[in-house]
C-alpha cells in the first residue's frame, strides 16, 4: 500500500482546453493512488498547479498562487506541492522555478506529466525534491485515468504539439512537434465515451487539428478521421479545436456539411485583419485566403456558429492595421471573439522585434474591439428568429433550455420534459432581455 491512500488532493488549472483535459488526467492519476479530491488547496495533502505560459497574465497568476502556499507549507512540511505544465518547460522563461520555488516538492514539464504517480511515490520514499524537465514526451497518458469535469462534453486529444512556429507563440517550444494519436486509439476512446458513458459532445483537441495524421506511418487526414468517428453508433456530436486556416481544406467543409454528427460550429483563429501583420506573425496565409474559407463554410453550413481569436497590438501594428481587423470583424460577424493584447514571450522571435506597441495603445484598441463585438453579438441575435437548430436539451433553474452547437442558449418556456441531455430541433421565436426563446420543433 502506498502512503497516499486516503489523502486529499487539489488541482489548479490555468490555460486552454488542452490543459483542462490534462488536469482531468492528473486527477485520474491521483485518484489511482487512493486519494480523494477536495476544493481547498490549503487543507489538501497534495496540491498540483497545472500551469500555462501562453500569456504573461496566466503565468503571473500561477506563480503568485503557488507563492501563496509558501507559509502553509512552512507550517505543514508534509504537504506536497507540484508545479507542472508549460511554465516549467520554458527554457528562458520569466521565472526560474527551480530557484524561486524551493518549497515546491515536484517540478515537471509538459512531457512527463503521465509519470506523476512515480514521482510522488519516489518523493514519499526519498523525501528528496524532484526537478525533471525532459525534451520529448515519455508517452501519451492512458485515457482510462481521466476523471472528467463535464458529464455532457468529453475532451479527446488527437494530436499534440505544433509545427507552425508563429512568431508570437511559445507552444512549439513547450509542447514540442506534432505527434498524432492513431485513428484506432481515438476511435476506441470516443466509442467508449459515447456508448459506455453517455457523452453527448466529443470535443477533439489539438494545437492544430487540421494537421492531424501527417506524421503517422499510415497517412490519414483530419476529415477522414471525422468521417470514421461519425460511424460510431449513438446520439452524439463531434466538435473540434483549434483549426489553422492554412490547413483548412474543402474536404473538411464537405464533412461539416454532410455529416450530421459533426457540430455546426467552427473556431477559426484569424489573429489579425491585416495581411501585413499576419506575415510578420508567420501565419502562412493572408486575409484573402482566410475570407475564402469563411465564405465557403457559410455557404455550405448556413447556420454555422463562428468564433475566432485576435491578438491586438502585435509589434508593428499601426492604426491602419488595427482598423483592418475591425473591418474584418464587421464583415464576418462572428458569434464570439476572443481578443487578447499581445504578450511578449521570451524565446519567441516577436519578443525581439523593436517596434513593440505601447501598452496604453493596446488597451485602448482591445477595448474598442470588444465594444464593437458586443454590438455585433446583439445584432446577431436577430438572425436567429424563425431559424431551427439541433439542440441539446438541458434545464437551468427548472426551465428547459436548448443549447446550440455554438453554445447559444434557447429558453423553452412551458416545455414539460421528463429528462435532459438529448438532441431535438428547436425553433427560435423571440428575443427577450437579450435572450433567445423558442419552441420544440420535432
Amino acid at each position: 500500500m502506498n502512503s497516499y491512500v486516503g489523502k486529499k488532493y487539489h488541482v489548479v488549472t490555468y490555460g486552454c482546453q488542452m490543459n483542462v483535459h490534462e488536469s482531468e488526467k492528473i486527477r485520474g492519476i491521483l485518484h489511482s493512488l487512493g486519494m480523494e479530491e477536495i476544493d481547498n488547496p490549503e487543507t489538501a495533502d497534495v496540491v498540483v498547479f497545472n500551469t500555462c505560459c501562453i500569456r504573461e497574465g496566466a503565468e503571473d497568476r500561477a506563480y503568485n498562487n503557488v507563492m501563496a502556499l509558501k507559509k502553509v507549507k512552512e507550517k505543514n512540511p508534509s504537504k506536497v506541492i507540484v508545479v507542472c505544465g508549460c511554465m516549467p518547460q520554458q527554457k528562458n522563461g520569466k521565472y526560474d522555478l527551480k530557484k524561486r520555488l524551493p518549497f515546491v516538492d515536484i517540478i515537471i514539464g509538459t512531457h512527463n506529466i503521465n509519470a506523476l504517480a512515480q514521482y510522488l511515490i519516489e518523493l514519499s520514499k526519498t523525501k528528496e525534491r524532484v526537478y525533471d524537465i525532459i525534451e520529448k514526451p515519455i508517452a501519451t497518458m492512458d485515457p482510462d485515468y481521466c476523471i472528467r469535469d463535464d458529464k455532457t462534453n468529453a475532451y479527446v486529444n488527437i494530436i499534440y504539439g505544433c509545427n507552425k512556429f508563429c512568431t508570437y507563440c511559445i507552444v512549439p517550444y513547450v509542447r514540442g512537434r506534432e505527434m498524432s494519436r492513431t485513428p484506432e486509439e481515438i476511435y476506441k476512446e470516443v466509442k467508449d465515451l459515447v456508448q459506455n458513458h453517455g457523452y453527448k459532445y466529443i470535443t477533439l483537441l489539438g494545437q492544430n487539428v487540421n494537421s492531424y495524421g501527417k506524421d503517422l506511418k499510415e497517412k490519414t487526414s483530419f476529415s477522414e478521421l471525422l468521417k470514421n468517428l461519425c460511424k460510431i453508433e449513438g446520439d452524439f456530436k463531434i466538435k473540434f479545436m483549434t483549426s489553422h486556416p492554412m490547413d483548412f481544406g474543402d474536404d473538411l467543409i464537405k464533412v461539416m456539411k454532410e455529416e450530421h454528427k459533426v457540430a455546426k460550429a467552427l473556431h477559426l483563429p484569424v489573429q489579425s485583419g491585416s495581411s501585413r501583420i499576419l506575415q510578420r506573425m508567420n501565419r502562412h496565409y493572408d486575409i484573402k485566403h482566410y475570407m475564402s474559407i469563411i465564405k465557403k463554410i457559410k455557404r455550405a453550413v448556413p447556420n454555422i456558429a463562428l468564433s475566432t481569436d485576435i491578438i491586438v497590438g502585435f509589434p508593428g501594428e499601426t492604426e491602419k492595421d488595427f482598423n483592418q481587423t475591425m473591418k474584418l470583424i464587421k464583415k464576418v460577424k462572428y458569434d464570439q471573439v476572443f481578443a487578447f493584447m499581445y504578450s511578449k514571450r521570451t524565446g519567441t522571435p516577436a519578443a525581439t522585434f523593436e517596434d513593440q506597441v505601447d501598452e496604453d495603445i493596446k488597451n485602448i484598441r482591445v477595448n474598442k474591439l470588444l465594444r464593437l463585438q458586443k454590438i455585433i453579438q446583439k445584432e446577431q441575435l436577430k438572425k436567429f428568429i424563425k431559424k431551427r437548430f439541433d439542440c441539446l436539451i438541458k434545464h437551468i433553474n427548472g426551465v428547459a433550455v436548448g443549447v446550440t452547437d455554438g453554445g447559444r442558449e434557447i429558453y423553452i418556456p412551458n416545455y414539460k420534459y421528463n429528462n435532459e441531455n438529448y438532441f431535438t430541433k428547436v425553433k427560435v421565436e423571440d428575443i427577450r432581455n437579450h435572450k433567445l426563446s423558442g419552441v420544440i420543433d420535432e
